[in-house]
């Protein structure tokens, strides 16, 4: 039984590793425990803890479907243990989404305010009816040891078949559903990843992962219990499996021929590299194997080639949850060793679940012996001073409570908490447009898919005078119509347009605190003398928009304002309501000037056929 409590000790100290990192995460938000910024909003969190999680727990839907709708008795015997790696793994997916949401205290928002047109809504309902139908199935399991439970496990027996045919339902939808959420970003998803039926190949794959956990969990308990695992059933397993795997291996090749995509499986970059490493792991080197009648049979091939299997398709969910993404900021994502942590302690929480239930229940026909309630087991003693750690179940406490406390001061002194509110939140500098004063090519992100703004054509309609100042509504000293991003300064969060430091240092503004401050009051923006005292032509005359504070909203914020501000205005004046769509003004997605071949090329739209507008700036 050391092998056990080898592993309870490891991941004791996983999980004070994993709760260090949770106190900064819940304290101080995402910035202070991920790598997560506005270029790369999803990283390991969703592609490891929630698509792999909510895929290797697909042996449950499996297994019971196999069981109680086909009535193949002979697997029985793992049907319990499969229903319980896939209510611990759903239970981990909702932890998770703990962490990863930036209001986790939100999560129950779903339930009331719905919005059917998002696949998350689906994923989120279907994940959280299928966990509380996975704890109905499970039930029964530890009712057997409490007599007053006999009525509810005798009611919920009797759902059972009820119970499996609404678990398979939902498991199904939104397995494939996780699919979806990725059908909507054709142009950020790599061509090799990206497929019209994704939701086919996500539920394909998750039936050949969750018939691999099955092979996987049993054979890795049956290491650490000394126990006999169930080869013969588990061949059938691996029988059904090499199937699965060819057909998933046919749809998924099929499909990119189909989509005329097969030409980037030779091309010689990073990205066709982990593709091919990605569907040997998960398909090709399995199928071989599998197909092999000695390695189906044997109890080292058949874990070697399941782990394989489970390895590849975790693989495959974590490249098109993130890794497989095109950045056409050349950003590139590296999780943290905090996010790793987060999802290695979600990860041990649930096996130790596991090890738990197993040793308190009849999860298997046999149960195992407690390793830290054997009777017959001599008093243990300190290694170092030989301290007496007490009886069998006190010691291993002491031990699993000193490991968790040793790892998570462990964690805690190598967490950076005074960056915790800027992490993750790197300012996006804005890049103003290219092109003359008669047509400007506003760009902010820089990745082609801009606004071509009529400068003239607006003066015009507006009058030269009048219409300058509902847009440029302040402006730099000495200066006149200044440009929005020299206050707007970032794309997506607020800026500080007044930079009191500049104003304070010698080498700026050169302004003394009490040329803004009273003496004998408390320096704060309330009590500053206004701006205009001094800069008499900071805000021009009858501008259209008052400055009622000098921290100015993020750059796509500012531009949205006014744009669709008078856009409102002029479409029922005119009677054009299209004028308030986006498409108004974002003409075309593809529309690139200057640098057009790099951008494409980051986009991965070379070889498409693209309308492009003539290198001038003015579109002549």
């Amino acid at each position: 039984m050391n092998r056990v409590r080898r592993l309870k000790f490891v991941l004791w100290s996983l999980l004070g590793l994993a709760a260090s990192v949770a106190v900064p995460r819940f304290l101080f938000g995402l910035g202070a425990s991920t790598n997560l910024s506005d270029a790369n909003p999803w990283g390991v969190w969703i592609g490891f803890d929630v698509m792999a999680g909510v895929a290797l727990a697909a042996g449950g839907f499996i297994v019971t479907a196999t069981v109680y709708i086909f009535k193949l008795d002979r697997f029985h015997a793992v049907v319990r243990p499969a229903v319980l790696t896939a209510f611990l793994g759903y239970a981990a997916v909702a932890i998770s989404l703990l962490f990863d949401l930036g209001l986790p205290w939100n999560i129950w928002h779903m339930m009331v305010f719905w919005n059917p047109h998002s696949p998350l809504f689906e994923v989120g309902w279907c994940v959280m009816l299928y966990l509380a139908v996975l704890a109905l199935e499970f039930f029964p399991v530890p009712a057997e040891d409490f007599p007053r439970l006999a009525k509810v496990r005798a009611v919920l027996v009797k759902a059972r078949l009820p119970l499996v045919i609404l678990g398979i339902g939902l498991s199904t939808l939104h397995q494939s559903s996780l699919g979806s959420l990725f059908l909507i970003m054709p142009y950020r998803l790599h061509p090799l990843w990206y497929s019209p039926i994704l939701p086919l190949l996500f539920l394909v794959s998750a039936i050949a992962l969750g018939i691999s956990m099955v092979i996987f969990e049993s054979h890795v308990t049956a290491y650490l219990y000394r126990r006999q695992p169930e080869s013969e059933v588990l061949a059938s397993f691996a029988g059904a499996s090499r199937w699965v795997l060819l057909i998933y291996l046919a749809v998924r090749f099929g499909d990119l021929l189909v989509r005329h995509q097969a030409g980037q499986l030779l091309a010689f970059d990073w990205r066709a590299a982990i593709f091919w490493f990605e569907v040997a792991a998960m398909a090709i080197v399995p199928i071989a194997l599998f197909w092999t009648s000695r390695v189906r049979q044997s109890r080292a091939g058949q874990w070697a080639t399941a782990s394989l299997v489970v390895f590849g398709v975790v693989l495959n969910r974590i490249d098109v949850g993130g890794v497989a993404h095109l950045r056409p900021d050349g950003a590139f994502y590296l999780p943290a060793w905090t996010e790793i942590a987060i999802s290695v302690g979600v990860v041990s929480a649930a096996v130790l679940a596991f090890l738990f239930m197993v040793e308190r229940f009849r999860v298997w026909e046999r149960r195992p012996a407690d390793p830290e309630q054997d009777p017959l087991k001599l008093p243990e003693f300190d290694a170092v001073d030989d301290t007496w750690l007490g009886v069998p179940g006190i010691a291993a406490r002491t031990t699993y409570s000193m490991a968790f406390i040793i790892a998570a001061a462990f964690g805690f002194g190598f967490l950076h908490v005074e960056a915790a509110e800027t992490r993750g939140l790197e300012p996006i500098p804005v890049h103003q447009a290219r092109g003359g004063r008669d047509i400007l090519w506003i760009d902010g992100n820089l990745d082609g898919f801009g606004v071509t703004f009529k400068h003239v054509e607006h003066e015009k309609r507006e009058g030269a005078k009048q219409s300058c100042v509902k847009c440029h509504h302040m402006n730099l000293p000495r200066d006149e119509g200044t440009a929005c991003s020299r206050c707007h300064g970032d794309m997506y969060l607020p800026s500080d347009s007044f930079r009191h430091d500049w104003h304070a240092s010698p080498s700026g503004g050169r302004v003394a605190c009490y040329q803004c401050h009273a003496r004998g009051q408390a320096r704060t923006a309330a009590t500053a003398v206004a701006c205009d005292k001094c800069h008499k032509d900071l805000v021009p005359a009858g501008a259209a928009i008052k400055v009622k504070q000098y921290r100015a909203v993020a750059y796509t914020e500012a531009m949205h304002r006014l744009c669709i501000g008078c856009h409102v205005k002029k479409a029922k004046e005119n009677k054009k309501p299209e004028m308030t769509r986006c498409d108004w003004c974002h003409k075309d997605k593809r529309q690139v000037i200057d640098s057009r071949e790099i951008v494409l090329r980051r986009r991965g739209l070379t070889g498409i056929n693209v309308v492009l507008p003539p290198p001038d700036a003015g579109g002549k």
